[in-house]
């Protein structure tokens, strides 16, 4: 197969394992209006339980992205997939909120295989002016992940139980475990270069082959520890954790909102969560698109920042506005408020999962080949202990002074971010 098809099938391939995994991770968030509604359980404690498989992925994704630097991206991804499916297996049949949240730490710990490989792989089978685009595709993964979870789980649930609803991404990550096995393949990689950054010639050589083969490693020399070289990836790594902090309220809490503030009903709760993530998924091309014309991947970050808190913060002034009646029978909804709701709620998602492209993209570039797997499993640790504070911690904030001050706590995070992304000059030093 040639080189070019080759890439294309990989960031297929990897796409769709990323989904499933997503799936599996954010499922138990669209149980929580069952949880909570019928089944006793407050906000903080449903939160917490949707956060379970964040929790797991937090211990693991290192791990799986040393794995990947040292037997390549295969069969970490396949042999992740098929844990994350027996786990899924055994949280379907589990009998008990303790044993459910026990299959769902060990699916979350699984899945974390594709979070961290994935993302590598698609980096080595790209060369650096289509990365943007290669990476905005593959980080379609966690909103398209989303919707169809939006879209099948709370109504399986509502209908069969909470072990029906899980049998989605049983089945997702069991079909594509299969199909990475056969159909991924490791990307070429390129020899340590200790004094690369010294050796034009050898530099030159790098490229060209990189340029002939359609393939490229990234671009910062193997041999040198980027975290002690610079502070980079440390500032990237802290600014996604503040911008995965409106990523995740609006994912985890966005349909029970809707539900008992907005007046929706679960169905349409549900297409409108499901919509909001599937924009958001093209959102995520757009800017990686954008980054490549623009020559850089944390100028459009720090501008994807800036728009999520003004979006964050249109969001609770449209909270705000909201009677929350339909909490109480024979409430009434008022529809322009519902529509204004609709509408800011779809362009803060989209906003608000812009940046994992770019952040992604960024981190892997500047790490380099050898260090890419052990980076991008650290980028991903850092936004999941984030994601899992977010389940229990914002349902505590949402509990304690309700939606709209919440979204107001939750706008401040990008905007803390903002100072605190790299300038373009240090990206283009580190490259």
């Amino acid at each position: 197969m040639p080189n070019a098809a080759r890439a294309w099938t990989v960031l297929g391939l990897g796409l769709g394992a990323q989904i499933s995994g997503t799936v599996f991770v954010t499922a138990p968030a669209f149980l929580i209006p069952l949880l909570h509604t019928e089944r006793g359980l407050s906000l903080a404690e449903a939160g917490l339980l949707a956060a379970v498989p964040n929790i797991g992925l937090v211990f693991t994704l290192i791990a799986w992205g040393a794995l990947a630097d040292r037997i390549g991206e295969r069969w970490v991804i396949a042999g992740g997939m098929a844990l994350t499916a027996l786990a899924a297996a055994g949280a379907v049949v589990a009998t008990g909120y303790l044993e459910l949240g026990v299959f769902l730490f060990l699916g979350g710990a699984a899945s974390a295989s594709s979070n961290a490989a994935s993302g590598r792989v698609v980096v080595g089978w790209f060369p650096k002016d289509r990365r943007g685009l290669a990476m905005g595709i593959r980080q379609m993964a966690q909103p398209l992940g989303v919707t169809i979870a939006a879209l099948l789980v709370p109504g399986l649930a509502a209908g069969a139980g909470v072990g029906a609803a899980l049998v989605v991404p049983l089945v997702l990550c069991g079909s594509f475990a299969i199909a990475c096995a056969i159909g991924i393949r490791n990307p070429p990689r390129s020899a340590p270069a200790p004094a690369a950054r010294n050796a034009p010639n050898a530099r030159n050589a790098q490229t060209s082959n990189a340029t002939t083969t359609s393939t490229a490693t990234p671009d910062a020399p193997a041999s040198t520890n980027p975290y002690r070289s610079s502070s980079f990836l440390w500032r990237i790594h802290a600014v996604s954790v503040l911008l995965v902090v409106p990523q995740f309220t609006l994912s985890t809490f966005g349909l029970v909102w809707l539900i008992t503030q907005v007046g929706m009903d679960a169905l349409s709760a549900g297409i409108l969560v499901g919509v909001a993530q599937f924009v958001g998924a093209f959102g995520r091309i757009a800017a990686g698109v954008l980054s490549d014309r623009v020559g850089s991947r944390v100028r459009p970050l720090a501008w994807v920042a800036v728009a999520a808190a003004a979006a964050m913060l249109a969001l609770a002034g449209v909270a705000a506005l909201q009677p929350g009646q339909s909490a109480e029978p024979g409430g009434t909804v008022v529809v322009p408020l519902l529509i204004a709701a609709a509408v800011f709620y779809v362009l803060a998602t989209t906003i608000s999962v812009a940046d994992n492209g770019l952040a992604f993209t960024s981190v892997a570039e500047v790490a380099g080949s050898a260090w890419a797997g052990r980076a991008l499993g650290a980028q991903n640790t850092a936004q999941f202990i984030a994601a899992s504070v977010v389940g229990p911690g914002v349902g505590a904030v949402i509990g304690a002074i309700g939606f709209p001050l919440a979204f107001v706590v939750v706008a401040l995070c990008p905007a803390i971010a903002v100072p605190i992304i790299p300038r373009a000059s240090a990206e283009h030093d580190r490259l």
